[in-house]
């Protein structure tokens, strides 16, 4: 049984430190996604009762709490028929709780399911954060210890990048000025101060080439989603978005290949795009809007560069140019980014997802984008190994 499923409900905390205490306590985990839970199913106009299904977005290896799904279901007092999972996937986790929620849906298992994400991340020492980082990277008992970072791989790409399209290093780093032009207008952003090119390029260096703002800051976050049937969401009389397409492709590699590769081909992406887009029936001038997973500047220059919007070594360039602002030819990552907007890694795609629906709803402000009937949503699982794409619709 195939159908399509629709988003009713959605909800999201600012990205920041929500790791503080307020009075005598702590905000916990599982507090923070449940004021989204409860924000979100407001919003559909549904009760605990009607839901049947809960993905929760693993909430990463720093959380104290165990089988947080469970525990998660258990706090909202839910009794579910269709499913109760916790999902990993590296930076594409969030996007893999919102693909299996559609999945429940789709395949007829359920008529509505919620997909949920927290992530705290500030309050993790940095030693142990840089263990964990470097423990994600190749075979531990290879690559690993070397002492490679996931930004550090993104840096050697960025370099390249520079080298092989003779580009002055300013080129790139426009994409990080343009992603907080865009933060400035969201209110869920995480760093929404004014930022100039010449801020980018002075900026204290992390790896080289990249500096302190082309990469992302420590974040916390919390999203959720209500993912309903069509015809449930017809019924509702409430507005709604469609997921009209979806495409995923892995290429066999982990992380740093083991084999000789092109660094700057995101062929996941160009693959797992197209794949969406036939799905939807659509064609990529179609897409109104992209919501691109890019933890660094050089990550959102090859996606562009892969979905086809740009040729070859001109991603960077025409984010220069003011291309791909909220009001230029092809708007991406109009949230901000990771790199503004914020990067709680295991719930990203799921403000992507909002930011996709707030859009082509017409919700998003002073960066709303002109005609963004067709969304695009797109995260990866890390050094651009595979791609996740989901496009999306809006229905009144």
């Amino acid at each position: 049984m195939t159908r399509r499923a629709a988003i009713l409900g959605y909800a999201a905390v600012p990205v920041g430190s929500h790791q503080r205490a307020q009075g005598d306590a702590a905000v916990l985990e599982h507090e923070l996604a449940t004021g989204v839970v409860l924000d979100a199913m407001a919003m559909a106009g549904l009760g605990r009762e009607d839901l049947e299904g809960v993905v929760v977005a693993h909430p990463g290896d720093h959380t104290r709490q165990c089988y947080f799904h469970t525990f998660l279901t258990a706090h909202l007092g839910i009794r579910a028929r269709s499913t109760v999972m916790q999902v990993l996937g590296n930076g594409m986790t969030g996007g893999h709780a919102f693909d299996q929620a559609l999945q429940q849906v789709t395949s007829g298992q359920a008529d509505c399911v919620l997909s949920v994400g927290v992530h705290f991340e500030t309050g993790v020492p940095t030693a142990r954060h840089l263990d964990y980082s470097i423990r994600l990277t190749g075979d531990v008992d290879f690559q690993t210890v070397f002492g490679a970072v996931p930004i550090a791989w993104y840096a050697m790409d960025a370099q390249r990048y520079l080298h092989e399209h003779r580009m002055p290093r300013a080129t790139l780093a426009s994409i990080a000025v343009k992603n907080r032009l865009h933060a400035q207008r969201n209110p869920l952003a995480q760093y929404r101060g004014p930022l100039s090119l010449d801020d980018v390029l002075n900026a204290r260096p992390i790896v080289e080439p990249l500096g302190l703002y082309e990469v992302p800051g420590r974040a916390d976050g919390a999203v959720a989603l209500v993912i309903v049937s069509e015809d449930a969401a017809r019924a509702s009389g409430r507005p709604y978005v469609i997921v009209r397409g979806r495409g995923f492709e892995h290429e066999g590699l982990h992380q740093i290949a083991d084999r000789p590769s092109d660094a700057l081909d995101y062929g996941t992406l160009r693959i797992a795009s197209r794949r969406a887009l036939d799905d939807a029936g659509l064609a990529l001038c179609d897409i109104g809007t992209f919501q691109v997973y890019a933890p660094c500047t050089i990550v959102e220059a090859l996606g562009t560069e892969a979905l086809g919007l740009f040729p070859r070594g001109r991603g960077a360039p025409a984010a220069a140019a003011g291309e791909t602002r909220f009001d230029g030819r092809h708007p991406v990552n109009t949230c901000g980014g990771c790199l503004s907007r914020g990067h709680p890694p295991e719930v990203t795609p799921l403000y992507d997802v909002v930011e996709s629906v707030m859009q082509v709803l017409g919700r998003a402000g002073d960066r709303q984008v002109a005609r963004p009937a067709f969304a695009m949503t797109i995260c990866e699982l890390g050094k651009y190994n595979a791609a996740l794409v989901h496009v999306l619709e809006g229905a009144a």
